[in-house]
């Protein structure tokens, strides 16, 4: 009897083993499973599966086992995943590889040109000129608003309340509406410029916050808080595409208030432990110059509301920059010098 109780359980046990799921681990062949375009893919599976075959994916799209990113690819996280195909089963393993830029950013630093006073209850999330026209945006529930104010003597000439129940952020103007983002609410809300009165609201999709808005004409450039930025239609306010926000040793998160100049991004964000402007490819994600505004923050009224500097306005015809901060009593315009 104990005899053929032991056949059974070694029986069991065997079919237990050929149904477990088998030990997969695949190597990239490039340290820490981050690199440039410049660093090529050796995919290697390890498993404790034998005769099988093996199918390798890039983002869903299949490769070969050795694969080139190219120059132009979009900067960020990727998924690979192979499948390995034993009879009329197939075993599937997932890793997540990280496309750095090839270069460090630039550093660039700044000269100031003027101070304008700004209203110091400010809590600045949105700046942006049109023409000689300055419309800011601010934020805190209770406190948020939309305005149009004249730069040079810091009077808010109009004012829209937002309702208590949204904290504004950042905006943006195009086709002669202003676009303003809200924080956690899920939604937007569009204006006409002319007299800040609001037409409709616009639902947000897979980005589930708002934080910094910028367009470059055709298109709108949305940041949540994390390292994508996300690209929008600016009819229906789709998000149709994104990138990812990356240096050449990581991905940069909290990016906050956006502004486009000259065909870059010009980014606040809190990733560093300084105010800090990151200026952003916006085909390829990669920052390509990093603007050190240290010192400028000392420069205002030290009280206990104040806070980071948030706010970039790139005044065109002057090709100035003028930033501010979270109730600052100041705007300084100033002028972006390389550090070399």
């Amino acid at each position: 009897m104990k005899f053929f109780l032991n056949i059974i359980i070694s029986i069991l046990i065997l079919n237990c083993n050929s149904n477990a799921e088998p030990k997969i681990q695949i190597l990239t062949g490039v340290k820490g499973n981050k690199g440039s375009f410049e660093k090529v893919l050796n995919l290697v599976v390890k498993t404790s599966l034998e005769d099988f075959d093996t199918s390798y994916y890039l983002n869903n799209r299949q490769i070969e086992k050795t694969h080139k990113f190219l120059e132009k690819d979009p900067l960020g996280e990727y998924n690979i995943r192979v499948e390995l195909k034993k009879g009329d089963k197939i075993f599937k393993k997932n890793i997540i590889y990280t496309l750095l830029s090839h270069k460090p950013p630039k550093l660039y630093k700044y000269e100031i040109v003027n101070i304008y006073s700004h209203d110091i209850e400010a809590y600045t999330q949105g700046l942006e000129f049109d023409g000689e026209d300055l419309y800011e945006s601010t934020g805190l529930n209770g406190k948020s608003t939309l305005r149009k104010v004249n730069y040079k003597t810091g009077e808010i000439i109009e004012n829209k309340k937002l309702d208590d129940a949204f904290f504004g952020e950042g905006i943006t103007l195009i086709n002669d509406k202003i676009i303003q983002l809200t924080w956690k609410s899920l939604k937007g809300f569009v204006y006409r410029k002319t007299n800040l009165e609001m037409i409709k609201s616009f639902p947000y999709f897979d980005s589930k916050e708002g934080w910094g808005l910028c367009n470059d004409g055709n298109k709108l450039y949305k940041s949540d808080g994390s390292e994508n930025i996300w690209i929008l239609n600016p009819n229906d306010f789709k998000e149709e595409s994104r990138i990812q926000v990356v240096t050449n040793k990581s991905a940069l998160r909290k990016i906050n208030e956006l502004e486009w100049v000259s065909g870059k991004i010009y980014a606040n964000t809190y990733q560093f432990q300084k105010d800090v402007v990151v200026i952003i490819n916006p085909v390829t994600g990669s920052v390509d110059g990093v603007i050190d505004f240290s010192g400028l923050k000392e420069k205002v009224k030290q009280h206990t509301k104040l806070n980071v500097l948030n706010g970039i306005a790139y005044h065109k015809k002057r090709k100035t920059l003028f930033v501010t901060g979270k109730n600052w009593n100041k705007m300084f315009e100033v002028k972006i010098l390389s550090k070399d």
